[in-house]
Order: C-alpha cells, then structure tokens, then sequence
C-alpha cells in the first residue's frame, strides 16, 4: 500500500523524495496559484483510489512543510491540506505548537533549549543562528534557518545506499532443536538477501545472533552472536546461507528454548563494483540470472514460493492468526458484501 500511494504521489510531482514509509517530500515548485488546488486533487486521488486518508503541507523549506503538515491534521478547516508560504501563516502555526511537535527536536534536545529560555518554536525561528551553532549543532542552525523559510535542506532525488540490513523476527514458539533454529536462520538470510538484491547491493560479511526469552527469568538465559566474513562480497542466497550456517554452528547450544534469531549484514557496497581476489571471484552472471528469477518468482507467487532446500516447515514462525484482511492487496480476501 506504501509503494501505491508513493507512486500516485509521484504522479502528481515532478520530483519526490520517499522519506519512509508513510512520509515524502514533492517538489510543487512551478505550481503558482493552482498550488493548494493541486495539492487537494493529489490527497483526494490517493484517498480515491487506496482509501487511505493523507494531509499535506506546503512551505518553502523542509521544515516548514513538516509544521504545516501537522497543522493540516490539527486544524478543523484544513481539509488535509495547508499552506505556509506567507510570513504571517508560519508564525501563526509556530506559536500554536509545542517545541518537541518540531521535526528533529526530541524530548532530551528541548530541555537543553528551554534551559537557554528557547520554549517555543517560535522563539528558535527568532533565535541567533550562530548562537545556535555555537551551543548545540550546524543542523540545529540549519533548523533555524528552515523556520525562516530558508532552505537548507535539499530534495534527495536518489535513496542513499543503505548502510546495513537487519532480517530478525520472534518466534511463534519456542526452538529448541538446531534444525528448526537453521531453518529459521536460513530463512532470514533469504529475505535480507532479497533486500539487499532489490537495491542493488552486495554484503562483505555477516552477523547471526541467537537469544532466548529475557521476560521469563526462570528459564535459562543465553545470548550469543557470532560474525563472519565472506571472502568476496555477494549477493547469492546460497552462499551468505552457507555462511550463517557455519555462524550458527558456532554459537548454537543445547538445552534452552530460543525466543529470537536474525541475521545482520552490517557492511553494504554496491554490487556492480565487487571485485574478486586470487582465489574467489564475484557473483557470476548465471548465478546473478538465478537470483533475479528466484526473486521475481517470489514476487509474482508470493514470499517463499521459492526457497532453498534449508527453509521448509516454519512451525517456529510468528503467530499472526488475528491479521486484519486485505481488501486491497489480495484476490483471495476481497470484501464481500
């Protein structure tokens, strides 16, 4: 559903920067006065299409878009849209907010700037930039600067490559044996393998982790995570398994009831610049060919409809008999009235 409403999103933008799942920033420069006609056409189409109500808000800056946005949830005469292009809607909007409401300022950074008397947003849009700087940070200076109406903060037109990728779940129930705990180990490659494939990245090394239930001290308590490298950073599902396999082997004991596992692969590069040494080479095209039909396979079957030989029962997986149906996203599950 995310991936829908960012696509209809970036219809109706020339430029949009997806910040998570349920937030972007769209470029509507060049609009004029058909801005907020714009910008209500875009919210009724993505409530018309995927029934999912959304609010925009429309500023100079970042921040500012941020501000107006929370007022267009607040404010009863918003119609999820709201604007604070002119000087006297933002100072307006500024004085009706509390300074932890500010994008960025948490709870520990607002009493360090209510103890320099800073309380409100509006009293940091007015404050000193460079006494800003010189007691906090230049990201909090660039935030003064954005209440401004200055921008400082630009559009990212591309994702930043991803740093690491973490694949971890709870168990349904508790493991005990080591081959339901491979299972589950070898599952969780796979899916962050998938990710990793999806961005075009390949992991140098990883890290599996095993725990058991820290509510319940009565039962016996073990932690263990054990990292390894790979000799030639790869995106193949077979050989990171191979590798958490051998990490598993090292740090699996007898005798307690797991409650959690995953697997971390914590150093990222991109794929197409791997290279090998003298005894390993990278990724070849035909494994690099299976990979993409394994993964597109999945996406048009459905998660695991094809999978390795290591992941079959998941009698260990996460309980979720009480899902909410899925009325837009699957034949099966369609209302019926």
């Amino acid at each position: 559903m995310s991936a829908r409403v960012m696509q209809i999103l970036a219809n109706a933008a020339p430029a949009i920067e997806i910040y998570s799942i349920d937030e972007a920033f769209l470029d509507l420069s060049g609009f004029g006065d058909r801005l907020l006609d714009h910008a209500g056409a875009a919210r009724a189409t993505v409530l018309q299409w995927t029934g999912i109500p959304v609010s925009i808000g429309i500023a100079p800056t970042k921040t500012l878009a941020k501000v107006a946005n929370r007022t267009a949830k607040k404010h009863p005469d918003s119609k999820g849209v709201w604007s604070l292009m002119e000087g006297d809607a933002q100072t307006a909007a500024l004085e009706k907010l509390e300074l932890t409401d500010l994008w960025g300022v948490a709870r520990c950074l607002g009493e360090r700037l209510c103890a320099l008397g800073i309380r409100t947003q509006l009293q940091l849009r007015d404050a000193d930039p460079a006494y800003v700087r010189s007691h906090f940070s230049v990201v909090l200076e660039r935030m003064v600067l954005e209440l401004r109406g200055i921008p400082c903060i630009d559009l990212e037109h591309t994702s930043p490559d991803r740093k690491s990728i973490v694949a971890s779940q709870s168990f349904g129930r508790p493991v005990e044996t080591e081959h339901e705990m491979r299972e589950a180990v070898s599952s969780y490659t796979a899916r962050a393998a998938e990710k990793m494939r999806r961005q075009g990245l390949a992991a140098a090394s990883l890290v599996v982790f095993v725990q058991t239930n820290k509510h319940k001290p009565m039962e016996p308590q073990y932690f263990a995570s054990r990292a390894v490298q790979v000799p030639v950073a790869t995106a193949d599902t077979s050989k990171l398994i191979g590798a958490a396999m051998h990490a598993l082997s090292c740090i699996w004991k007898p005798g307690y009831r797991y409650k959690k596992a995953g697997v971390i692969f914590p150093e990222l590069g991109p794929a197409g610049s791997v290279q090998g040494d003298l005894w390993e080479t990278p990724d070849t095209r035909e494994r690099q060919r299976l990979m993409k039909t394994l993964d597109g396979l999945n996406r048009l079957y459905g998660r695991d409809a094809v999978s390795f030989g290591t992941v079959r029962r998941k009698a260990w997986k996460l309980r979720n008999e009480q899902l909410s149906p899925r009325f837009t996203t699957c034949w099966q599950e369609l209302l019926r009235v």
